[in-house]
C-alpha cells in the first residue's frame, strides 16, 4: 500500500515524462507526416521550421521546460529570442501555446501511464475513468468519452489514451474495484461507435494523428526496424 500511495502521490514533474520526451527525434513536418502515425511518438516537429537547428531548439526548450516547471511565457520569450537572432519571425501566443501544451501533457501523460500500469497500481485499482473538463471548449468527441470506465487493460486505451488532439486537456483516472460496484459503474468494452452528442452526429475518435497511445511506443537506440526517417534523425543526434 506504501507504494501505491508513493506512486499516486508522485509530482507532475517525474523521470517517466522526461524521460520520453528526451528521446524525441527532431525531424522536419514533411519527415515527420511521412511516418506511419505508430512511429510519430517517437519524433518531434514543429510546423513551420524545417531547420534542424531551429527544431533542435524547440526540443531542447521544451524538455527544460518538463525538467524545471518553466512556463508558456518563458518558453515563448526564450524561443522568440532565438528566432530573432537567427532570423526568423517568432511564434504568436497562439503557436507558443498550441505547442507548449500539446507536447508537455504528452510527456506528463506518458509519464503517468507508466505509473498507472505499474503491476501493484494495476493490482489494486484495475479500471480507468476517461475524464474530460467538459466545458465549452471540449470538443464532442472527448465529450463523448467522458466518464467512461474500462479496465486498464482494455483495448481501447491504445487509441483513446489522452492527449487526442492538440491542448486536449483530457485525463485518466483510476478506480478500485470498490469504487466501481459502490457507484454502480458500468464497465465498457471495445471502442465506442458512433453516437449523438447535443445533438450532433460523430464517429467517436480521436482527433487525427491522435489515435494511438504514445506510451506504448518506446524508442529503441539501436533502430531495427525504425523507418529511415528516424534513423537519419537519430544519427545527426548523435553527431551533435
Amino acid at each position: 500500500m506504501k507504494d501505491l500511495i508513493k506512486l499516486l502521490r508522485s509530482p507532475l514533474k517525474f523521470e517517466e515524462a522526461i524521460e520520453y520526451f528526451g528521446e524525441k527525434l527532431p525531424v522536419s513536418p514533411k519527415e515527420f507526416y511521412s511516418l506511419a502515425e505508430k512511429y510519430r511518438a517517437s519524433a518531434f516537429t514543429v510546423s513551420g521550421y524545417s531547420q534542424v537547428q531551429v527544431l533542435n531548439k524547440f526540443h531542447g526548450a521544451l524538455l527544460t521546460a518538463i525538467e524545471e516547471g518553466t512556463t508558456m511565457e518563458q518558453f515563448k520569450k526564450d524561443m522568440n529570442k532565438f528566432l530573432d537572432e537567427k532570423g526568423y519571425t517568432g511564434i504568436t501566443n497562439f503557436q507558443a501555446d498550441n505547442i507548449f501544451r500539446t507536447n508537455a501533457q504528452t510527456a506528463y501523460s506518458v509519464g503517468h501511464y507508466k505509473q498507472i500500469t505499474d503491476p501493484t497500481v494495476v493490482k489494486l485499482r484495475p479500471f480507468w475513468m476517461y475524464d474530460a473538463v467538459d466545458d465549452r471548449k471540449t470538443r464532442l468527441t472527448h465529450r463523448a468519452m467522458d466518464q467512461k470506465v474500462y479496465r486498464a487493460d482494455d483495448p481501447v486505451w491504445d487509441v483513446w489514451y489522452p492527449p487526442n488532439g492538440f491542448k486536449c486537456r483530457c485525463g485518466v483516472v483510476t478506480l478500485s474495484e470498490r469504487q466501481v460496484k459502490q457507484r454502480n459503474i458500468k464497465v465498457e468494452e471495445g471502442m465506442p461507435g458512433a453516437g449523438v452528442v447535443e445533438g450532433t452526429f460523430v464517429n467517436i475518435l480521436p482527433d487525427r494523428n491522435f489515435r494511438t497511445n504514445p506510451a506504448k511506443i518506446s524508442f529503441k537506440p539501436d533502430l531495427k526496424g525504425y523507418p529511415e526517417t528516424l534513423k537519419k534523425a537519430f544519427e545527426r543526434r548523435e553527431l551533435k
